[in-house]
């Protein structure tokens, strides 16, 4: 009669009871809700901060080179125009005096400062290669010692 009574009131008697303490499982969907929002802004917003002239890039193999400080890079467009990347307005094409006036004021700078900068040309590959070798003569002129040429990296092939 006593198990009777029992399978009457609890006809499951292993069962668990639900807990009535706090739940020590942390919800973690939130969490990913957020960092999927901001996945996608970053994914929107990242080619919105690329600076600079397009220029067409001839390819070759090579190291990139990494530095503290951003380095003085001259573009040159198709049409054969100077753009720096360190003026007040680098969109804006220069002539051969501003562009020697500007980079010999940051050389200055930087030397004063004891910090060593990097100076690079970046010439679309439909430029004369006259003009690479002018914006290199004005760049030594100006006081940069060494001079390097930007590149891009070949496709590789799948």
């Amino acid at each position: 009669m006593v198990i009777r009574e029992v399978m009457l009131h609890n006809p499951y008697p292993f069962q668990h009871q639900p807990r009535k303490g706090p739940m020590s499982e942390i919800n973690v969907v939130p969490y990913i809700d957020v960092m999927l929002v901001l996945l996608v802004i970053f994914m929107v917003t990242t080619p919105l901060l690329s600076q600079g002239i397009k220029v067409n890039l001839p390819q070759a193999q090579a190291q990139t080179i990494a530095s503290a400080q951003e380095p003085l890079i001259v573009s040159i467009d198709e049409k054969g125009l100077y753009y720096l990347n360190t003026a007040t307005h680098p969109e804006v094409a220069l002539d051969a005096q501003q562009l020697s006036l500007e980079v010999s004021e940051q050389l200055r700078s930087a030397e004063q400062k004891k910090v060593p900068r990097q100076v690079f040309v970046k010439g679309d590959k439909k430029v004369d290669y006259g003009k690479v070798v002018t914006a290199m003569v004005l760049l030594q002129q100006a006081g940069a010692i060494n001079i390097g040429l930007l590149t891009e990296s070949p496709a590789k092939a799948v």
